[in-house]
């Protein structure tokens, strides 16, 4: 029997925290005020964008909202302009519909996709 599958997260708190500091000081926005916007204080807002704390799905909305940007461009999927990373459409659509997958059925997929990446030079 094989041993639990591992899967590698393509993106890392520390990542999104940076992300959501660089856009916050790009807007022009404290901490102070994020963090009022969002009903927390200013060192948990420092926190997260530390990537000392990780950023749960609910709350990147409430970041996307409070930085008046969308929650692509916290993740990354989008650049700070809202220009799509990925250059193929259709990438990304398949991107969406992996993720309405089972969790035991992506899991499998992004296992299958290691694999195959491994054999690239």
């Amino acid at each position: 029997m094989p041993g639990k599958p591992s899967y590698h997260v393509p993106v890392e708190a520390k990542t999104i925290g940076k992300r959501l500091a660089e856009i916050r000081k790009s807007r022009g926005f404290t901490q102070v005020e994020v963090g009022g916007q969002l009903g927390m204080t200013q060192a948990l807002v420092s926190d997260y964008e530390r990537g000392k704390l990780r950023v749960h799905g609910g709350l990147i909305v409430g970041f996307a909202k409070a930085l008046r940007v969308s929650s692509d461009q916290i993740l990354g999927l989008k650049d700070t302009n809202g220009h799509s990373i990925f250059k193929d459409r259709r990438f990304l659509k398949r991107l969406q519909k992996i993720d309405k997958l089972s969790r035991r059925d992506r899991q499998i997929l992004l296992a299958t996709i290691d694999k195959f990446l491994q054999g690239l030079p």
